[in-house]
């Protein structure tokens, strides 16, 4: 008869849950063998249920590694008695103490047993035929008994993690509609949008979805009939609606000499205030639009300066007052004065920033 100890060796204390863990020692196995190494992705895919570090699984794979078969089963050896040397140089010479706190966690996590010696070494002791008989050490027995479990887990936890990649989905669709669409919404969405750069639970993703399909069904209101749809450039409405020939202003001459890529790197912070690649300049006057109730300048201040501008002049404005804010103390003013100047080109502001070189000398 083989006594198990239910007691650690030393002065240890018993901890809370000991004995009910110890109890994994006897607990049925199913009767097919599972391929060890299948059990430690599953765990690894499942690990936050299992209250473990990816750290503590390294400590767990290098335990796995000394028992010489694939696959667990419940007539096999389970019992692996490596030194704190040995496991230490497995696991990329571990410092014994950090060896020890992993241990511990897989303990505590149920997923490994301690069988310790009368002496709390770890040892072997072999029969005449040269068998084991005897194991002293760890016991990965609990992975065979838990083995349904740890898979269920994995599964769900794979389920959620396709829940998550399609909700942040769902998600960057629909602000992209609200940024959009919902200037006075401006803040919110970049407040959303710095939120899902970070990993968020299941439950912040719902209510930031939520609140997202919330705006998109705003925007749906503010969509007009499809023979109304414009372009997205005030000026260019202007010669759709009232006349195809209408030569451009001087200032929209001038905006049209300006490349988008250009405007872009002459004033780099404009890309934050998009979630995609600015390559047009319907998308540069749509994310001007959705920055200047950021920066004080209203609505009404906007409209004007777009049609005094033209939209892409204004555009470009907008964009190079963003460059300089923390410059100027009164963004909205200073749009408004420009907007009176006959003939404002932005071509000037930015030049003045050093990087338009080429504009500025066929300006």
């Amino acid at each position: 008869m083989k006594h198990i100890s239910m007691t650690p060796f030393g002065r240890h204390p018993v901890a809370a849950g000991h004995l009910e863990r110890q109890s994994l020692a006897e607990a049925p196995c199913p009767a097919a063998a599972a391929d060890k190494w299948a059990i430690l992705r599953d765990l690894g895919t499942a690990r936050r249920a299992f209250d473990v570090s990816d750290r503590d699984l390294m400590v767990l794979q290098a335990l796995l590694s000394f028992l010489p078969s694939p696959y667990l089963s419940a007539d096999g050896p389970t019992i692996v008695f490596p030194s704190n040397t040995t496991l230490a140089d497995r696991v990329h010479g571990m410092p014994e103490s950090t060896l020890r706190r992993h241990i511990a966690a897989l303990v505590a996590a149920g997923l490994l047993l301690r069988h310790d010696s009368p002496n709390g070494k770890r040892y072997a002791r072999r029969d005449a035929s040269g068998q084991i008989a005897r194991a002293f050490g760890f016991d990965l027995r609990p992975l065979l008994v838990r083995r349904a479990e740890i898979a269920a887990a994995a599964t769900q936890a794979r389920a959620e993690a396709e829940t998550i990649r399609c909700l942040r989905e769902e998600i960057a669709l629909h602000l992209r509609d609200a940024i959009r669409l919902l200037p006075d919404e401006a803040e919110r969405c970049l407040a959303i949008q710095r939120q899902l750069r970070r990993k968020l639970p299941l439950i912040q993703l719902r209510e930031l979805h939520r609140q997202t399909v919330d705006m998109s069904a705003q925007a749906q209101t503010l969509v007009p009939p499809p023979t109304e749809i414009s372009s997205g450039f005030d000026n260019q409405n202007e010669r759709h609606i009232q006349d195809s020939n209408k030569p451009l202003s001087d200032s929209e001459k001038s905006a049209e000499t300006i490349a988008v890529q250009t405007v872009l790197t002459t004033c780099p912070s404009v890309r934050d205030y998009s979630t995609d690649a600015i390559t047009t300049w319907q998308q540069l006057v749509a994310v001007a639009a959705l920055i200047c109730p950021m920066m004080g300048i209203t609505q009404e201040t906007w409209r004007h300066a777009s049609q005094r501008m033209g939209a892409m002049n204004a555009a470009a404005t907008v964009i190079c007052i963003l460059e300089r804010f923390d410059q100027i103390s009164r963004p909205g003013a200073y749009l408004r004065a420009l907007a009176k100047k006959d003939r404002f080109s932005a071509i000037p502001m930015l030049s003045a920033l050093g990087k338009l070189t080429a504009v500025n000398s066929a300006h």
